[in-house]
């Protein structure tokens, strides 16, 4: 007799061994049609897996994250089968899933065309509507070696020859293709319906350049034609969007060979950093923080003590002097240390708000280098809190509420919060992480944040709540965070005087609301497709005239707008008015001033808004109090 547990909670009872598959239609039929694979005591297993011992399970459908991996899964496998069916010559090698989608690797003696890609998709297509059941077999390590081999698949035979000898290894085939997998997998092709490939690139086998360059086919596949087409739709969005293609457009910024991974900041691109950084000066300014200052270059042997040195070596830049050994901050939080270290603490100092708009350097791949987004030198926002451990709740109530205010006033209304828990190997007592994480728990409660655990994910040291932002299109980025540390205190002996008059050690608090400015601001302009709020736009206002006889006029009211604080420029060209307009419309600019002679005569503006609105003829001084409306409640 075998019990099953379903998620409900409900028992099964089977007079013997019983399939997934099986248990699945003894629920009903249209979940049997529906099952793409079981989830066996947590682990992801094929609708055909035996069970032969009492155990809990759920039914893995489309409708679930883990359905849709396997979908993905399969689908990897599914474009491997038509291009070997296209392609016999070719070569398979690892075909992984990964976010929105999958890639498979392929070692093939000329390049893949867009026009291959076409064919190929056609032909997985017609693979799926034959509907091949996917079947699962065990093979002995080295009889999976001489099978592939013998196949002249020799990626494939290499990558089993990694694994231990003795070991057996699981293999599926659809069809006439027969692959390498732990799976779990679909129970047939006929499940896999909504997909697309999207691109080819070049790839190095294992990762390393000194092996061939393989080429990798990516693609995306999903449960649904709708969700297929609604991504679809997301990724043309965000082409238009692209903060790299703006940038150029805008005249805000370029990345140059001569310092890979930097920026060059222009005029008007650094005019909207300015607008960010005083931003959030301010911000500290009015919530306790002060402002601190910490050196670009630090001794090696700091980073030895803080842990760094270790663990991060091989993402920092390094320097000597006077046989001494230094290195470039990737981080902040061994500088505000040292900082706090000066001169003794008391309880009463405590909560102690440092914060730094500190440049760091990491010395990340050049192949992961992304416009702004991903870079080596930036700056974060950085902020380390030095409290007590029952202060701990006080603190995130009081940054989440800051953090809440600081998103919406630039544009993002969507929050997602997470909370990551203690690591398998992790430092500390146990009642210390369950202070921890208990207070960064109850702080979101009291924040009225709805939130999801991420068992496991916490540092080895302390846990931490990740602060996610849900942009205009839909796609999510992880900026703000705040982390529980109390490991790097103790590394470089920090403390205070506590009541007792006994020396104690503080919790450090590193926290960040917008992370990296240069990412900060990529998003930005991504989230606006460059057309950013009159408050941070770097060009508020374009003043044309329609003729020379105007050109007095423009100067004066560009004077008068400059002596507000306003950013403004003119545009007196001897062009067409309606070649200006369209012009300074394409820089995207909140407002465009336009001065004829009826406006020259009467000392009024005609006001056109971005996109195109036209807002009537008005008073200078009427124009005044409508932007600096605008700018005051950050539209």
């Amino acid at each position: 007799m075998v019990q099953i547990t379903l998620p409900d909670g409900s028992l099964r009872e089977y007079p013997g061994p019983v399939s997934v598959a099986d248990v699945a239609l003894s629920i009903g039929a249209g979940l049997a049609k529906a099952a793409l694979a079981g989830k066996l005591d947590g682990h992801l297993v094929d609708t055909s897996h035996t069970i032969t011992r009492n155990a809990s399970l759920a039914i893995v459908t489309a409708k679930e994250a883990d359905g849709l991996e396997v979908i993905r899964h399969s689908t990897a496998h599914l474009l491997a089968y038509a291009v070997k069916s296209l392609f016999p010559k070719a070569q398979v090698t690892i075909g992984p899933v990964i976010e929105n989608g999958f890639y498979y690797d392929f070692s093939f003696e000329r390049p893949f065309t867009p026009e291959d890609l076409v064919a190929i998709e056609k032909r997985m297509s017609e693979l799926a509507q034959k509907d091949e059941p996917v079947v699962r077999r065990v093979l002995p390590r080295d009889d999976a070696v001489h099978h592939f081999k013998a196949l002249g698949e020799n990626y494939k035979a290499e990558i089993i020859s990694s694994i231990p000898s003795g070991e057996d290894v699981s293999l599926y085939r659809e069809g006439e293709f027969e692959d390498l997998c732990r799976g779990p997998h679909v129970p047939s092709t006929g499940k896999l319906k909504h997909f697309k490939l999207m691109k080819v690139a070049g790839a190095y086998w294992r990762g390393d350049s000194k092996n061939e360059m393989l080429q990798r086919i990516y693609g995306t596949a999903w449960a649904t034609k709708e969700e297929l087409q609604q991504y679809l739709t997301q990724l043309e969005e965000a082409e238009k969007r692209d903060h790299r293609k703006l940038g150029r457009e805008l005249d805000l910024f370029h990345i140059d060979e001569h310092s890979p991974g930097t920026v060059f900041w222009h005029p008007k691109g650094w005019t909207l950093w300015q607008e960010v950084e005083q931003y959030m000066r301010q911000v500290y300014r009015q919530n306790g923080y002060q402002e601190v200052k910490a050196p670009q270059i630090l001794d090696q042997g700091l980073w030895e003590k803080t842990g760094h040195w270790d663990k991060y070596r091989e993402n920092m830049f390094v320097t000597e002097s006077e046989k001494r050994d230094f290195a470039l901050k990737p981080m902040n939080c061994p500088g505000h240390i040292i900082i706090y270290n000066q001169g003794i603490k008391s309880y009463r100092d405590l909560p102690l708000r440092f914060g730094e708009f500190g440049q760091c350097h990491r010395n990340e791949p050049s192949g992961g280098l992304h416009g702004i987004m991903r870079v080596r030198a930036f700056t974060q926002d950085d902020g380390h809190i030095f409290c007590t451990e029952s202060q701990i709740q006080s603190e995130v109530i009081a940054f989440t509420t800051l953090l809440q205010k600081v998103y919406k006033d630039f544009g993002f209304q969507d929050i997602i919060y997470k909370l990551s828990t203690r690591p398998e190997k992790r430092i500390g007592s146990e009642e210390s992480w369950d202070s921890a994480e208990n207070a960064l728990a109850e702080g979101l409660k009291a924040s009225g944040c709805q939130f999801e655990y991420l068992p496991g994910e916490g540092a080895f040291y302390g846990p931490k709540i990740e602060y996610t932002l849900k942009d205009a299109i839909g796609r999510e980025w992880q900026c703000g965070t705040i982390q529980v540390d109390p490991n790097m205190p103790e590394r470089l002996d920090a403390a205070y005087v506590g009541e007792d008059g006994v020396r104690h050690r503080p919790i450090m608090l590193h926290r960040a609301i917008v992370g990296s400015l240069e990412r900060f601001i990529g998003i930005l302009i991504e989230q606006h497709a460059g057309a950013l709020p009159v408050w941070l736009a770097p060009v508020q206002v374009a003043v044309l005239n329609i003729t020379d006889s105007q050109s007095d006029y423009v100067l004066d009211v560009v004077k008068k707008l400059k002596n507000q604080g306003f950013r403004v420029v003119q545009d007196l060209r001897n062009e067409k008015i309606t070649y200006k307009i369209r012009e300074q419309s394409m820089q995207k600019l909140p407002y465009i001033l336009v001065m004829g002679d009826k406006e020259k005569a009467a000392g009024t503006v005609a006001v056109r808004a971005r996109g195109n609105v036209d807002l009537g003829v008005m008073p200078l001084e009427a124009f005044f109090h409508k932007l600096a409306s605008d700018i005051a409640n950050k539209h």
